[in-house]
């Protein structure tokens, strides 16, 4: 379950403008907190479910059910395939990311259910993101998925051990990749 929105996640859910949302937090209507060092504002579930109540805003758009995956790839070809399946699936929120250190922000902020990583990022290789992700009890409940071309049985073993769910190698069958997707998480 996600803990902490931007403001145009809040925007989304309570269906007003990004604008909207940015005025009632610096008038102190909505509670949430600047990150460190920039201008952006993130807002704590309760602070939002606060909101909503105090405004009348049907709190069920909160959550819509969906489950919420991580495509972690530089390839932008490989990133359009996965969002375009699993959106037009119809049971998952998608979010994408480039770099093992994109990943790290996106999971804090999304908290995904399953994470699709591809083991040759720019900045780390797969293995160290899966471990990190690993290492927080908070991400416990995420399911990992690597996918890589070029990885020989003794690094595929060592991934599993790092923490990995799964290891899917390229080329992949999307159909049969979607289909370990939605038995991962049981939907």
């Amino acid at each position: 379950m996600k803990t902490v929105f931007t403001t145009g996640e809040a925007a989304e859910i309570c269906k007003v403008s990004q604008q909207t949302i940015i005025r009632c937090f610096d008038a102190g209507r909505l509670k949430g907190f600047r990150v460190p060092g920039s201008r952006f504002r993130r807002i704590p579930r309760e602070a939002l479910v606060a909101f909503m109540k105090e405004n009348a805003i049907p709190v069920d758009a909160l959550d819509n059910g969906k489950r919420r995956i991580l495509v972690v790839d530089d390839d932008p070809e490989i990133v359009e395939l996965f969002v375009d399946v699993l959106e037009r699936d119809g049971r998952f929120d998608v979010k994408t990311a480039s770099s093992g250190y994109d990943a790290g922000v996106i999971t804090h902020e999304f908290s995904p259910d399953l994470v699709i990583l591809d083991y040759m990022l720019p900045d780390v290789n797969g293995n160290i993101v899966c471990q990190t992700i690993r290492q927080n009890p908070n991400f416990e409940h995420i399911k990992i998925i690597i996918v890589s071309g070029v990885v020989n049985q003794e690094e595929i073993n060592d991934l599993l051990k790092a923490g990995a769910d799964e290891f899917v190698k390229k080329p992949f069958n999307i159909e049969k990749l979607i289909q370990r997707v939605g038995e991962l998480l049981e939907v």
